[in-house]
């Protein structure tokens, strides 16, 4: 189980999000419950103890410009509680030991997500290994009502390492050094002798250093780190844990990724891909304990959920999209390629490493006299509609990332249906909900170009 986790991390340094085709609509907002969607209680020491495990539930929902007013969330933990203690926060009224109604800060516009609660769960004593069961939820504010959600609850003996995470960091000046920290904790009831770290800094970050515990290999949209950390964590036992990173000059949307599990030769092997990998030459890259407690060691880690994590680093940047169209002739009856291109002149990359939406979007229509018969892959149709345009529009995405002095282009068939002199259509990127052009590209005017048939 852990070296899938690593090995899944570690494709993610080639495809950080999932890529999504297609356009995106408007729709009316949305109210969600964002749960771990399970946690590994540790099981009870010799002595009848267990630690405490923290469920993190936040409320969000998808309309920025909508203010949503304050909620209640309703918690149900009642299936494990022959197996479990649950610990209520300040702001959920307990309804029985089991059952919490939780009161829900409202968010203003501009708000994606509040902290609905934090919860404590704790084994208790005579809890058994195979013992699991659901907290389920429930969320409304104001008109709003979300889809029930649920955390599955299991116990586990062995170690259990985490990250915590780091906040959305915004603001980054390129060419200045940053640091990013995190704890390294081990949360179950047993030690880890070694630790295997995955890192990946996005484009627009590159490491300050290149340390002598670590392999390093570049990627289409980073590079990726591999480093092997000898510290013991004992259970309980907290460490920080301390990247330093160079702002590039083509930084804009960026993104560190990480995970840690515990050591092995196999799990080094399947992260490593079967892929040349190179050793840093720097000094080697350490944990620094903060406090904890020694115990005998382990080794499967028995819960996963929080052993990735993402830090969004966003700098202080711009990306200028040009659009070029093309002039194509023809007689009646044949077919032409228009070509039309998405320059990005920097000096920033743009990236959609999180919502894995297209970082451009080209809508045009077919000139007069002419037929659009063949589109790219990634290509789709808008018909006419009383409320939209009134000819077929036709739009065309990029991939989820364009690299500074990078394009993308599209070629489109046009089928000369009759000959008209300096038809024209105009092409134009346009705004998508996930990532406008406009938050990004300074000079809007150049985002317009044409496709000119017989002119």
């Amino acid at each position: 189980m852990k070296h899938r986790l690593l090995g899944a991390a570690v494709a993610a340094g080639c495809a950080l999000a999932a890529v999504g085709t297609g356009p995106v609509h408007a729709a009316a907002d949305e109210l969600r419950i964002q749960a771990p969607y399970g946690t590994v209680l540790p099981a009870p020491d010799a002595n009848g103890s267990a630690r405490e495990r923290t469920l993190d539930v936040q409320i969000s929902h998808d309309d920025l410009d909508n203010a949503v007013p304050a909620g209640r969330l309703t918690v149900d933990a009642s299936e494990i509680a022959s197996f479990a203690q649950v610990s209520w926060p300040a702001n959920c009224a307990p309804e029985s030991a089991t059952r919490a109604v939780c009161d829900v800060p409202a968010m203003p516009a501009g708000t994606r997500d509040v902290s609905a609660a934090l919860i404590g769960l704790r084994a208790l004593p005579d809890a058994g290994l195979d013992a699991s069961g659901n907290v389920r939820y429930s969320a409304t504010a104001g008109e709003l009502s979300a889809s029930d959600a649920e955390t599955r609850i299991t116990v586990g003996n062995g170690p259990d390492l985490g990250l915590s995470q780091a906040p959305w960091q915004q603001g980054l000046t390129p060419g200045t050094d940053h640091t990013v920290r995190s704890t390294v904790t081990n949360n179950g009831n047993r030690a880890v002798e070694r630790t295997l770290l995955w890192v990946n800094a996005s484009y627009g970050l590159h490491f300050k250093e290149r340390h002598a515990n670590c392999e390093y290999r570049d990627n289409a949209i980073g590079t990726g780190a591999l480093c092997v950390l000898d510290e013991k964590v004992s259970p309980g036992q907290r460490y920080d844990l301390v990247t330093r990173l160079r702002i590039g000059r083509q930084a804009l949307y960026d993104r560190l990724d990480h995970s840690v599990v515990p050591y092995s030769d196999a799990a080094l092997e399947e992260a490593r891909g079967g892929l040349e990998w190179t050793r840093g030459e720097g000094p080697e890259l350490n944990l620094r304990p903060v406090a904890g407690q020694r115990a005998a060691a382990g080794e499967d880690d028995v819960d996963l959920s929080d052993n990735y994590r993402i830090v969004a680093l966003d700098a202080k940047n711009t990306a200028d999209f040009k659009v070029t169209g093309s002039r194509v002739r023809g007689a009646a009856g044949d077919t032409v390629t228009a070509r039309m291109t998405v320059f990005n002149r920097g000096p920033a990359w743009v990236a959609s490493l999180g919502a894995g939406s297209p970082v451009a979007t080209l809508r045009f229509q077919a000139p007069a006299g002419t037929s659009v018969v063949g589109l790219p892959e990634d290509c789709w149709t808008q018909l006419p509609s009383d409320e939209g345009p009134s000819a077929v529009t036709y739009y065309c995405s990029s991939p989820i990332h364009l690299h500074d002095r990078a394009s993308f282009t599209v070629d489109v068939q046009l089928r000369i249906d009759e000959v008209v002199r300096g038809a024209r259509a105009v092409v134009e990127t346009a705004e998508d909900t996930e990532l406008p052009v406009g938050r990004f590209d300074p000079n809007l005017r150049n985002n317009v170009s044409s496709i000119v048939v017989n002119g």
